[in-house]
């Protein structure tokens, strides 16, 4: 089952949504991103601190349905292929 980011990650809740993430490691194998509509870079920082603790357990992330923006970002800020995107 796809751990689902909310509609809004900004500063406001980004640690908040990162500890959660945490808890629920297996569910962070698959990030789905359909319902993501207002955010700003701090989700990429989210995602890649899951990135970092998914692989240190041998796994990796999976992003699916991220919207166009945050391809931008990601490409605008390097992360790109560390989060497969």
């Amino acid at each position: 089952m796809p751990f689902f980011l909310p509609k809004t990650v900004t500063q406001e809740n980004a640690l908040q949504l990162e500890k959660e993430g945490l808890l629920n490691l297996a569910s962070l194998q698959m990030v789905d991103c359909s319902a993501l509509k207002d955010f700003d870079s701090t989700v990429l920082t989210v995602l890649l601190a899951w990135q970092k603790k998914l692989q240190t357990d041998g796994h990796s992330l999976v992003v699916e349905h991220a919207p166009e923006k945050l391809k931008v970002l990601a490409g605008l800020y390097g992360v790109s292929a560390l989060l497969g995107l």
